[in-house]
């Protein structure tokens, strides 16, 4: 979070402390049940694609409650501080959708009402897509799908070398060397120091034992180490310190990477390239046997307090976006995970390409669960200490220590 959405986070605490009773005075229990007949809707869906896919979810479902729904777009880094400006104001939109990981920080200011109030259950949902909407014990978002990493590789390439998908740390190294030839690297990946690095490591974090409440305990070391010893060894380039997801996405489609590291919303893309032909199997783990740890990608819908008449009318709209037609609709569109265990199952027995994600849903985690609203602070002391280590300024030992000191003890 930059310093900005600090300081506007901090005026929306105090802001807030004098105006929850208001914010309270407007609970859907204050009305006969009544709806609007017109709702406001904010997300961050500003590529043609997702654009495009999320319209078509919410002209079905104004169609399907007969309540109107004016949309409106923000670019994703202005998500956080506008819904965080617009608490403090009492201006928020009647129905929320922000990525996952924000959910806390937007709840903790008092202006979201919990799901339960409208009837709107978490019955079938994946436990760690539920956590991900949890704040206080209290469910104030849910998702219609999800995202996640993956391992995706030029299966001509594969074959070609004689090799089998990775499925361990040690089968990812000998592969990504065996691949890095002629002027190509084996593996491409991000390592910003940004929430978007962070999201890429913690899959080898997580997966190896590691704990966000402990950046510099030996199983994180060891996770550090081997992410940064693909990059030392020549097998992964050191652009990765600057490359986002799709640049890299960019290295995979034009043959400068044999395999990458990225989510699942790439697939569209990778099946308009003339000529790729690409597997995609689970993130591999340390050791067989253990299953990958990834994060929670992806968006949830939450409801502030409005009004009781909108706030109802806010709930059908959502409730109908997390209903099993529109959800498969808006997964199979956007190449997300239909957070319902046995729509997701269903879900990736019809779409091949997207089951290693469905089978790493099973075992994902919400980032936010560990930490709640501290999660930030860790990301960003993270994020750094991966950038530190691959640009060789540190140690994996030294660049962690440091992150732990920056993210505070819990």
């Amino acid at each position: 979070m930059s310093s900005a959405a600090r300081t506007t986070r901090n005026l929306v605490l105090t802001g807030l402390t004098a105006s929850a009773l208001v914010l309270a005075g407007c609970g859907p229990g204050e009305s006969g049940g009544q709806a609007a007949g017109e709702i406001t809707a904010l997300d961050y869906y500003a590529d043609q694609q997702g654009s495009k896919a999320w319209q078509q979810v919410l002209d079905t479902c104004a169609a399907e409650t007969g309540i109107k729904i004016n949309r409106q777009t923000v670019p994703t880094d202005q998500m956080l501080p506008k819904i965080l400006k617009d608490a403090s104001s009492r201006t928020l939109p009647d129905l929320l959708f922000a990525d996952n990981p924000s959910l806390q920080q937007i709840a903790a200011t008092g202006a979201l009402t919990p799901l339960t109030d409208y009837g709107i259950s978490t019955d079938g949902y994946y436990p760690g897509i539920v956590k991900a909407g949890t704040y206080q014990d209290k469910v104030y978002g849910l998702a219609p799908g999800v995202n996640g990493l993956a391992l995706i590789y030029n299966k001509d390439l594969v074959q070609q070398n004689g090799i089998e998908p990775p499925q361990t740390w040690e089968q990812l190294k000998a592969a990504a060397a065996a691949l890095t030839k002629d002027g190509k690297y084996g593996l491409a990946f991000s390592a910003l120091a940004t929430e978007e690095g962070t999201w890429q490591f913690l899959p080898f974090f997580w997966s190896n034992g590691a704990d966000l409440a402990q950046l510099d305990s030996p199983q994180a070391v060891e996770a550090m180490r081997f992410v940064s010893d693909l990059v030392t060894s020549g097998s992964a380039s050191k652009s990765v310190l600057n490359w986002n997801q799709n640049d890299v996405a960019d290295q995979f489609v034009t043959g400068n990477a044999a395999m990458m590291i990225n989510g699942s919303w790439n697939l569209a893309r990778l099946d308009e390239t003339a000529g790729l032909n690409y597997g995609v199997v689970p993130i591999p783990t340390p050791r067989p046997g253990v299953a990958p740890a990834v994060a929670l990608g992806g968006e949830v819908g939450a409801i502030p307090a409005t009004g009781a008449d909108r706030q109802q009318a806010a709930a059908k709209v959502l409730s109908c976006i997390l209903s099993e037609p529109n959800m498969v609709a808006w997964d199979k569109a956007h190449a997300y995970v239909p957070s319902k265990v046995e729509v997701a199952k269903k879900f990736g027995q019809e779409n091949p390409a997207m089951q290693p994600f469905v089978t790493e849903v099973e075992t994902a985690r919400s980032r936010t669960a560990e930490l709640g609203e501290r999660y930030s602070t860790v990301s960003q002391a993270l994020g750094a200490a991966l950038q530190s280590v691959l640009a060789g300024q540190q140690s994996p030992e030294d660049a962690l220590r440091a992150a732990q000191e920056r993210a505070g003890r819990p």
